[in-house]
């Protein structure tokens, strides 16, 4: 049987070159960096490497700070909490505006703060899934302390209009912060040209390690830590510094950034050829035109399927997809996405994600499309939301 993964915006395969080169620092150079000693501090070189790899990657200044942690889940914490303690408990200032399709680990954190008295301002999506930056502008005022808007979103794949969001945050004295997790090696990231305070994101969604991420701060941004201990990072993120994981994700990203042009032309071309063959079949539907979507995502509703169903299906016949974000795949309810951009509860429940990489292959996808087929018509038979459908009756897709 055929073994095919089209879940990558859940977690990449880690490359085999980033493999590699972690090797080393498990069992021959594995002293503690902050040690003294030769065998601490021969790791040194190989941390400034995977450094310059990270900083080149996403553009970041020389007096940025990008501080190593387990992953965007804490970097999005640290940021949300340190917004709390420093502006929002104090008074100076009292709410954050978010979005309704964050990842949970941001929306979970803004619920942390309505509980402690904060104000939090969800934003809608408009019907292609993404927050306009004029539905921004109508919210934020001078008592905004945060704005969290994700760079793209995890299960549609559409892309926000961060640059404009953040400037207008700077117009108003709010910090601006963005889950970059979906950005990274499917977007060109300069941080250069994007003016946010902060921004997350985690190694294991562009083919390195689980475990490791990492936390842009730009100079001056304020941050209070959300791990205290020792000195490690400055001060800013306490505890033993990973460092096979972070010379794996130093890797990671300059491969990410070197096949950029590769995933934005040929994984766009494989993902296209399956969108494509998808909507040919009748009632079937893909949440956001395609030119505003990443290149590598498509989240696609079949009438009268549910979305469970369809994905056991699948993976009977040895292919990987998902009903949306990983994080949240226990909660069988409808799918919060689909909701937001209109979706009757129907067809809510009827979303499927296929995610590829650059690993992705034009066989599996003519493989995933032949199976797909034959799932739809297998399951569309005995639905009884679909199958007894008088045959003039017209769709609501």
């Amino acid at each position: 049987m055929e073994r095919i993964y089209l879940d990558n915006n859940a977690t990449t395969l880690t490359d085999p070159k980033v493999r590699d080169a972690m090797m080393p620092f498990f069992s021959q150079m594995y002293g503690n960096p902050n040690s003294l000693h030769s065998i601490g501090t021969e790791v040194h070189q190989h941390m400034r490497v995977a450094y310059d790899r990270i900083y080149a990657g996403i553009n970041a200044a020389d007096e940025d700070d990008v501080v190593v942690n387990s992953g965007a889940t804490e970097g999005n914490n640290t940021v949300i909490m340190s917004v709390y303690y420093d502006l929002i408990k104090k008074g100076e200032r009292d709410t954050i505006i978010t979005t309704e399709v964050e990842h949970p680990s941001v929306l979970s954190a803004c619920k942390f703060v309505e509980e402690q008295g904060g104000k939090v301002i969800y934003l809608p999506v408009n019907s292609e899934g993404v927050v306009e930056a004029a539905t921004l502008r109508s919210f934020i005022n001078e008592k905004t302390a945060l704005v969290s808007i994700m760079w793209a979103n995890n299960e549609t794949g559409m892309i926000f209009p961060i640059r404009e969001m953040a400037q207008i945050a700077k117009e108003h004295g709010a910090l601006f912060h963005t889950d970059g997790v979906q950005a990274i090696g499917k977007l060109r990231v300069n941080l250069q040209d994007v003016p946010v305070d902060y921004m997350t994101f985690s190694a294991h969604k562009f083919h390195g390690p689980k475990g490791v991420g990492g936390l842009f701060i730009r100079k001056g941004s304020p941050m209070i830590p959300l791990l205290h201990g020792g000195e490690q990072m400055g001060g800013l993120r306490s505890g033993t510094v990973n460092v096979p994981g972070l010379v794996g994700m130093g890797l990671a990203m300059e491969l990410a950034t070197d096949d950029l042009d590769f995933e934005l032309h040929d994984v766009y071309d494989l993902k296209n050829t399956l969108e494509d063959a998808i909507l040919q079949l009748p009632d079937t539907l893909v949440v956001g035109k395609r030119e505003h979507r990443i290149p590598n995502t498509i989240l696609v509703s079949v009438k009268g399927v549910e979305g469970e169903a369809m994905i056991w299906d699948l993976n009977k016949k040895g292919i990987a997809a998902s009903t949306g974000s990983a994080c949240a795949s226990e909660d069988l309810e409808a799918n919060p996405i689909m909701l937001s951009v209109g979706a009757g509860p129907d067809l809510a429940h009827t979303a499927v994600r296929f995610s590829l990489s650059r690993f992705t292959t034009k066989e599996e996808i003519d493989y995933v499309i032949t199976e797909f087929k034959k799932s739809v018509e297998r399951l569309r038979s005995i639905s009884s939301s679909y199958a007894y459908t008088p045959k003039n009756h017209k769709s609501e897709l």
